[in-house]
């Protein structure tokens, strides 16, 4: 049985959870797809370290200063709704980007040719521009989309049930994103370079078709503004309430330092597959797979690894498999090894991911919900491109010292060393003993 307010009260996830999964995997398809397609674009028009890490931070630059308002924006309309016209305006954007790309076809080369070439950056700066322009614009999107579906889900799921469905949910999302996604996209390279651009604005497209069955069977507002005030006063609201808690302030910050070493390696991971391991689009789609098993492991086994072993250690989990996975993938000679690497790696990941979120829809109050979680994120994910920049910045002075093949080892080995001094802060804070702790005073 649903309730009016679209709650399944049943112990079921419902269909408006299905609907919003089915959306969630049509659009990380095309992420997926993304992930091959932007960085493989951009290497073929530079060769340049920080030019190709620079993607990346420009991709993720949006969660830095655009998610406190997005925090403010989430809680004032329909969330759902709001979806919709994140998704819509990335299927724009992703159409422009393989116009432009159609354009300048000619000007291209090959996708398996970018390694033979020098930096061409000069005769291809449009295609640059396109590159970093339309990412720019579609992290802003992002932002949106993923700040406004995280705070929806507690409102069609029952609370015993969100590591349920946030573990199916970021499982299929990982099977999408990094196990068909990239080898579509590869594909679709080998074919043209404009065509996974096109199929990726198709897939977003679709998901909003599947989130506008939601915002339909819905009120038209969750929340009804009572005041006057300012989004400023709004979103410090949420950065107070935050700030505040002893446990998920403290949480932000070790997962904004995780996330900034973790994205150093992936920042570079183009060149270094091109460069180090001498792989294909093709390779590399299939070595990111490997994260893809992972996810999908991770997101069915973290509620029962938590059960067995605590909350706390599960989470320790993530930050020491960092420092033994980002060691063995700098020594790599050959993707499968890699491959295997990134399944253990996103399996941890998955594991913290399932965990910290289901705790933070219990936590923090539903009025509140987008604006500290907008916070949160703000900690969490604007870290990421001051750990692509960084990364971008260590190979191109470590190619004055040593080989460019061990110069885009580098990043892998100092993020494997950084994880250390992390770990030994956390094990002191993310104890099973606070998380229940905060977990029980909020259904007090």
């Amino acid at each position: 049985m649903t309730t009016a307010a679209g709650r399944t009260s049943t112990g079921r996830l419902g269909k408006n959870y299905f609907r919003l999964l089915g959306a969630s995997i049509v659009s990380n398809l095309g992420d997926g797809i993304g992930t091959i397609a932007y960085p493989w674009l951009a290497s073929a028009v530079t060769r340049n370290p920080i030019l190709i890490a620079l993607v990346l931070v420009v991709q993720r630059l949006p969660w830095l200063l655009f998610s406190l308002p997005a925090g403010v924006i989430t809680d004032r309309v329909d969330r759902f709704t709001l979806m919709v016209r994140a998704n819509v305006l990335r299927a724009v954007l992703t159409a422009g980007v393989a116009i432009a790309v159609y354009t300048q076809q000619s000007s291209l080369p090959s996708p398996d040719e970018v390694t033979e070439l020098g930096d061409a950056l000069e005769s291809n700066l449009f295609i640059y521009l396109v590159v970093l322009v339309a990412t720019f614009l579609l992290g802003m999107g992002e932002v949106l989309y993923d700040n406004a579906s995280q705070t929806s889900i507690p409102s069609i799921v029952e609370p015993d049930m969100l590591e349920k469905a946030n573990g199916r949910m970021w499982s299929s999302e990982m099977v999408a994103n990094t196990f068909v996604g990239p080898p579509l996209g590869a594909f679709l390279l080998a074919a043209a370079f404009a065509l996974p651009f096109a199929i990726d604005s198709i897939t977003f497209f679709v998901s909003a078709a599947l989130i506008l069955l939601i915002a339909k069977s819905r009120p038209a507002k969750e929340v009804e503004r009572v005041d006057n005030r300012s989004w400023q006063d709004e979103m410090r609201e949420g950065f107070s309430w935050l700030r505040s808690h002893e446990l998920l302030y403290p949480l932000a910050i070790i997962l904004g330092v995780l996330n900034a070493l973790g994205t150093m390696p992936w920042a570079i991971l183009v060149l270094f597959a091109q460069d180090t391991l001498g792989i294909s689009a093709t390779q590399l789609a299939l070595m990111s797979t490997g994260g893809a098993f992972g996810g999908v492991i991770g997101g069915w086994s973290a509620s029962w690894i938590a059960k067995k072993i605590g909350a706390g250690p599960s989470l320790w989990i993530t930050i020491g498999t960092g420092i033994i996975v980002l060691a063995i993938m700098g020594a790599a000679t050959s993707w499968q090894l890699v491959w295997l690497m990134q399944l253990i790696f996103t399996w941890s990941a998955m594991l913290w991911n399932v965990i910290t979120v289901s705790l933070r829809q219990t936590i923090i109050p539903d009025h509140l919900l987008g604006r500290v979680n907008s916070v949160y994120r703000f900690f969490a994910w604007g870290a990421i491109p001051i750990g692509g920049a960084f990364a971008g910045v260590i190979v191109f002075f470590a190619e004055g010292l040593v080989s460019r093949e061990m110069a885009l080892r580098v990043p892998f080995f100092v993020s494997s060393a950084l994880h250390i001094v992390l770990l030994a802060f956390a094990v002191r804070i993310l104890t099973t003993e606070r998380i229940e702790s905060a977990r029980d005073a909020s259904t007090n």
